[in-house]
């Protein structure tokens, strides 16, 4: 049994939120539209078919290198939207087998289980804040940290890193959970292997490796490991308030992540879609503020990261003046450092 470590301690927080908006605004940003998410996920489809023809089609590396790079974070982009089933903020109201067809759906790109994922992620918004009892900050986080060894959760070898993490968290399921998640991987990784086959039968191993190898297993892992930085690594451990990072919202990241840049926003309020995260955001601003919270970039993660190599779930703030924000809200003062344009 897990001990909820977050309603431990966000009584205050949930109130505080409470009050930065209106009951009419939070039901405004609660409304969900089943027409619109499957929009977004036919768009996301429709991106993953063309890659895939112009990766296996194209062979000059000055055209396939960026659709590669388009390919592996729509791939990645996939559990955004499964994200989005697994909080039940697709349709209006709950339809439970419509949602579990969508689930499998979305979590075969990135050949990972459905019933894994859900599990996971619930428990990782029920116990934020734990080092224990996160499983994604227990089992998946860096124990190590050295530049080497962050850098291999931006290669391949984030694969077993995460697969290890799963089943030692799996382990502690009941039997019969632990048989679905078992037949869900099976059918990932058989989707899979039936895709790269059949492109290796028609086009050859160079299309199967710029159409699959190089988007899943080489740039799939870059996406991964840059989403995550901007979740829980920089926090103020004292403040539930911090417990994620802030994310100045960016046209580029909104598409790129599909608005899974919104974290914070996300943990606050998790019955929002996906679509109303940056309004929500600006919404929020006096309440960031208020808390003076700082506004984190990727640029500025990534510096923390691997040049100043910053800790995971600790407060950059202090020693790394290069990610540091002066909170005024989304168009803020930041401090001298590496910050994109907006």
């Amino acid at each position: 049994m897990k001990s909820h470590f977050y309603s431990q301690h966000a009584t205050a927080l949930r109130s505080d939120l409470a009050t930065a908006l209106s009951r009419d605004a939070l039901q405004a940003f609660h409304r969900k539209s089943g027409a619109r998410h499957l929009a977004i996920a036919a768009r996301q489809f429709l991106i993953l078919a063309l890659a895939t023809w112009g990766l296996v089609s194209i062979r000059n590396p000055l055209l396939w290198i960026p659709l590669a790079l388009v390919q592996g974070f729509t791939v990645f982009n996939f559990t955004v939207l499964l994200h989005e089933v697994v909080h039940h903020t697709v349709f209006e109201r709950r339809r439970p087998g419509l949602e579990r067809t969508l689930g499998w759906l979305y979590a075969i790109p990135s050949g990972i289980s459905a019933s894994q994922f859900t599990r996971w992620h619930l428990d990782h918004h029920a116990e934020l804040g734990s080092a224990d009892d996160d499983p994604k900050r227990h089992h998946l986080s860096p124990k190590i940290n050295a530049r080497w060894y962050k850098l291999l959760y931006c290669s391949p070898a984030l694969f077993p890193i995460y697969f290890r993490a799963a089943r030692l968290e799996s382990a502690t399921y009941p039997a019969p959970l632990q048989q679905r998640i078992a037949l869900e991987r099976k059918v990932s990784i058989a989707a899979h292997l039936a895709v790269l086959a059949l492109i290796w039968t028609l086009a050859g191993g160079a299309a199967a490796a710029r159409a699959y190898l190089i988007p899943v297993f080489f740039i799939f892992p870059i996406a991964f490991t840059l989403n995550r930085l901007g979740q829980h690594y920089d926090i103020d451990p004292t403040d539930p308030a911090k417990w994620g990072t802030l994310m100045r919202g960016h046209w580029f990241w909104d598409f790129a992540f599909l608005n899974s840049n919104y974290h914070l926003e996300h943990h606050y309020f998790a019955g929002v879609p996906l679509y109303r995260l940056p309004a929500l955001q600006r919404a929020l601003a006096p309440f960031y503020a208020r808390h003076g919270m700082r506004w984190q970039t990727y640029s500025g993660l990534l510096y923390g990261w691997l040049v100043l190599n910053r800790a995971p779930h600790t407060d950059w703030s202090a020693s790394d003046p290069a990610s540091l924000t002066l909170s005024r809200g989304p168009a803020s003062v930041t401090a001298p450092g590496p910050h994109p344009r907006r």
